[in-house]
């Protein structure tokens, strides 16, 4: 099964919620599957963000289903949450890389130019808002959900530091979807090509 068909499948099965049919619409037509998650870092390749989306799935599943997080934190979100917020997460990467090209040096000290993505947005809205932002014509997210997405950068978002912490304490699924996207950035993609 492809990235984009697993994507689709959970897409269709867990996320039922009144506007989803016309935001999967929308996915379809954009460069969603196509897309690198990061011009350079994670999942710099073609399908990228496709596979980043599908491995904070993964990530945030698991974390979710530790017995402490049930448990010991009382993190208990419906299937249609966790598809949502990670899935959805990164939105705003949709329609904003292009190809291009950038010089390096080769293993003997030439430059050369080699295949790259440019960072090109048309919509400079931020990040997890601009995601928010970009779901909320097409479907109703809960309020928990809004700020999971919204705060899925966790402290990395330097435009925010001071609003975090608080976020992270008044929704625990903000906090939990930020380590999942962490695992799968750092642990799982880094370096990736």
């Amino acid at each position: 099964m492809t990235s984009r068909d697993r994507f689709i499948e959970i897409f269709k099965t867990k996320i039922k919620r009144e506007g989803a049919e016309k935001l999967l619409e929308y996915i379809i037509s954009s460069d969603f599957f196509t897309a690198p998650a990061s011009a350079r870092y994670h999942s710099a390749y073609e399908g990228g963000l496709c596979d980043h989306c599908l491995n904070v799935y993964d990530c945030l599943v698991a974390y979710l289903d530790r017995d402490v997080a049930r448990q010991k934190y009382k993190l208990n979100y419906s299937d249609e949450t966790i598809a949502i917020v990670a899935l959805l997460h990164d939105l705003c990467k949709t329609n904003v890389y292009k190809p291009g090209f950038r010089n390096v040096k080769n293993e003997q000290g030439k430059w050369e130019q080699v295949p790259t993505f440019e960072f090109d947005d048309k919509l400079p809205y931020g990040h997890g808002e601009k995601s928010v932002y970009m779901i909320t014509p097409f479907m109703k997210l809960t309020r928990e959900e809004a700020f999971a997405i919204r705060y899925h950068m966790g402290f990395s978002n330097v435009d925010d530091q001071r609003n975090v912490g608080k976020a992270f304490e008044m929704f625990p699924l903000a906090f939990a979807l930020s380590t999942a996207d962490m695992e799968a950035t750092y642990y799982l993609e880094s370096g990736k090509k």
